[in-house]
């Protein structure tokens, strides 16, 4: 939908894009330099029929704020393909919005994607209560935390602990492009202001998930009746009662598993091949960069839908929110 609403003596409308709600105006001023004056009658009635006319800019009712993303509508399951995302150049590059509110069991659930042009940096390194996880779709990063520095390639995953300091800086000859997730739980606003690192190291936190990089080219793999997987990370986090993550390999026309439901919000990211996901009955199909989420109790199934091994990533999310498991039936 086009943008109507007058913006002064010239506007420009542009066509909304998916994922971007806000329209863009440009307002010229007045082209004309102020001389001296004289008015014929003919100008003076013009003049006066200007005043008597109520302007419409000042009757139209304001802009309602956008609500925080605490405050926004929870997402169910829902799917984002990778080309139906808008690319949006930045200064370093450029970024793809996905989604920036809450979930079923999570305060906000957070993702878009990043692109660096070679050389640039993300931002300075930097602390946030939020956790943080990042696919890297393409591209080589060298990736900071706590003022060590690990390089990491195509496939890697890196997890950033509440509060610890990090950025990612591409040092390849290509612009890096990856997938960033960010979530608040009820937990965040407890998350140690020193950092999981300096926290676990006195003593404050234990067994919890720290801050690393997961290279694509050392996780183990695990042949399965359908394929592969790669395990990646299973273990509570300062703000999650659990965090698991994998990356399954199914060959041409596979199915991964049977439509089945369970109550921990679930992530699914294409990285190769085409996946075909039914989510209550509708299926969507998305190839590399895809994103597909499960709501809690949502009923889902997954396939290779191509002539190629597909292969993709998954994590689920258990907060103090996540109903509790539904008890398994008594054997008989």
């Amino acid at each position: 939908m086009a943008d109507r609403s007058p913006t002064g003596a010239r506007s420009r409308n542009e066509d909304e894009k998916t994922f971007a709600s806000a329209a863009h105006r440009r307002h010229n001023g007045d082209p004309y330099p102020m001389t001296t004056l004289s008015f014929s009658r003919f100008s003076v009635g013009l003049i006066g029929l200007a005043c008597a006319i109520p302007s419409f800019a000042q009757t139209s009712p304001a802009k309602a704020a956008t609500p925080p993303p605490e405050q926004r509508p929870a997402i169910g399951s829902k799917a984002w393909v990778w080309e139906d995302l808008v690319f949006r150049p930045s200064p370093v590059g450029g970024r793809r919005d996905v989604n920036n509110s809450p979930s079923g069991t999570l305060r906000v659930f957070e993702s878009h994607v990043t692109t660096l042009n070679p050389g640039r940096q993300s931002h300075p390194p930097h602390r946030h209560g939020q956790e943080e996880f990042i696919l890297i779709k393409e591209g080589t990063l060298e990736v900071h935390i706590n003022g060590r520095t690990q390089r990491a390639g195509p496939g890697s995953v890196l997890f950033f602990a509440a509060n610890d300091a990090h950025n990612s800086t591409n040092v390849g000859d290509t612009p890096a492009t990856y997938l960033v997730f960010n979530y608040r739980t009820a937990r965040t606003e407890q998350a140690p202001a020193e950092g999981v690192e300096a926290a676990t190291a006195a003593g404050k936190l234990k067994d919890v998930l720290p801050s690393a990089v997961y290279d694509w080219q050392t996780l183990p793999v695990v042949k399965t009746p359908t394929g592969e997987r790669r395990p990646i990370l299973s273990a509570p986090t300062a703000t999650l009662a659990k965090l698991s993550g994998h990356a399954t390999t199914i060959g041409a026309g596979l199915v991964a598993h049977p439509p089945h439901r369970h109550p921990d919000e679930e992530l699914v990211v294409v990285k190769d091949g085409l996946v075909e996901v039914t989510v209550d009955g509708v299926a969507t199909r998305g190839g590399p960069g895809s994103i597909f989420f499960f709501a809690s109790g949502s009923m889902h199934g997954m396939r290779n839908a191509g002539d190629t091994a597909a292969t993709y990533y998954v994590f689920r999310f258990v907060s103090e929110a996540t109903p509790p498991p539904e008890p398994r039936p008594a054997k008989s």
